[in-house]
């Protein structure tokens, strides 16, 4: 079958089947439960997925990563009293404190952006007051000028300035000399998050996702009918580079 017309994964496309059930197939016992769409990834690559089920019993870092994840998506739920419903009790940051100490982490590597700092430095407060300790490497590290990495003076946010570039292959190249044990983003770009991840040899979780709009909260697009919303499913945010 030629990819044009090969049949993608689109899980989004249960979202209607959620929405108005409350179940999908996936999230039913095997045999009941809705029945598996077409678009369903467990019946386009069931050899994939069932291939990884014996990853999580083995004794493996990756088997112990996945438990102790799952015990933390427990624990960060609390039975309400005379009902089936649960309540959410932990926010993000409870969450990876959770996670790090159920795995025996000690250091925690932050990459930093330059521009949340102040909310780095409260981030590596919390977890030192937690026991744990914090590494801190900000993005714009070493000063490395952009126009030596290959854009032009009319690409700078502040054309006519001096602006470095950020790092992150060094932040996590720092990281790693110290040997952390896990490595939080605070904040950085789209695409310096990815080469971050990358290079880490440590295991990357995000804290804080980078959205200069919304405050660091991308979701919030999502939720804009009128505005947001229905402009980015009619403009495109960029001419396309082939085009």
């Amino acid at each position: 079958m030629s990819q044009d017309k090969q049949q993608l994964p689109a899980c989004s496309k249960c979202s209607p089947l959620w929405q108005k059930q409350g179940s999908t197939n996936c999230w039913s016992e095997p045999g009941k439960g809705p029945d598996r769409p077409s678009h369903c990834p467990a019946g386009l690559s069931p050899d994939i997925v069932q291939g990884t089920f014996e990853r999580y019993v083995e004794e493996s870092e990756d088997a112990t990563l996945a438990r102790v994840a799952a015990q933390v998506e427990g624990l960060c739920y609390q039975p309400v009293p005379g009902s089936d419903a649960v309540n959410a009790r932990w926010t993000r940051v409870e969450d990876t404190i959770a996670l790090a100490k159920l795995m025996k982490y000690r250091k925690i590597g932050l990459a930093t952006c330059i521009g949340l700092l102040d909310e780095t430095s409260r981030l590596a407060d919390i977890l030192s007051a937690q026991g744990l300790e914090p590494i801190s490497v900000c993005c714009k590290a070493g000063s490395l000028d952009k126009l030596d990495v290959g854009l032009k003076e009319d690409e700078k946010v502040r054309p006519g300035t001096f602006e470095p570039a950020c790092n992150p292959i060094a932040q996590a190249g720092v990281l790693n000399q110290h040997k952390t044990d896990m490595n939080l983003i605070v904040g950085l770009c789209v695409g310096h998050d990815m080469l971050f991840a990358k290079h880490s040899d440590a295991p990357v979780s995000t804290i804080i996702v980078k959205d200069r709009v919304t405050g660091h909260n991308p979701i919030a697009v999502l939720y804009g009918q009128n505005f947001y919303y229905k402009r980015l499913q009619k403009q495109p945010v960029i001419p396309d580079p082939d085009q």
